[in-house]
């Protein structure tokens, strides 16, 4: 989850640079502090930090790699490309996040922390969508159902 939560605020990075919509940026700020709440679990369970050493753009993992190259690219054309490339990055988050829970057990420390990655992606899931409905278009999720999707950004920003 740290080097997914990296691959998120580095494409949002990069796509800031690229597209200069405060969006990105906003959401990459919010990345950042994902990234760092998965961290203090490394740090209190004693595990391995896959960013140990955080460079922009480069990851351990190269699946994750090749999956930043490629949403980086498919996000450079248009700003409803980079859009669309926010909302498919979400909905992975969600996607894997909720596969994660399913595995945990009895960790309240893990539990809360996937909690708020999960809705703090829903939210920004909400966030993209809306703005891809700004640009008078559509998307159409690719990890998660549709009638999940819909639930999601038909419902309210969530809190807290």
């Amino acid at each position: 989850m740290r080097e997914e939560e990296k691959l998120a605020r580095d494409v949002y990075n990069a796509l800031f640079d690229i597209h200069g919509k405060k969006l990105f940026q906003n959401i990459a700020n919010s990345e950042q502090i994902h990234t760092d709440a998965v961290r203090a679990l490394l740090e209190r369970y004693q595990l391995t930090d896959p960013v140990a050493v955080d460079v922009a753009g480069v990851f351990q993992n190269t699946d994750l790699q090749m999956i930043y190259d490629q949403l980086v690219a498919t996000g450079t054309p248009s700003l409803l490309d980079a859009l669309r490339v926010g909302a498919t990055v979400e909905e992975l988050d969600i996607y894997d996040i909720s596969r994660l829970q399913e595995q945990l057990i009895d960790n309240d420390d893990i539990a809360m922390v996937y909690d708020d990655l999960l809705k703090g992606s829903r939210n920004h899931l909400r966030s993209f969508y809306k703005q891809i409905q700004v640009e008078n278009a559509d998307y159409e999720p690719i990890y998660i159902s549709q009638e999940e999707f819909d639930a999601i950004v038909n419902s309210d920003i969530e809190r807290g």
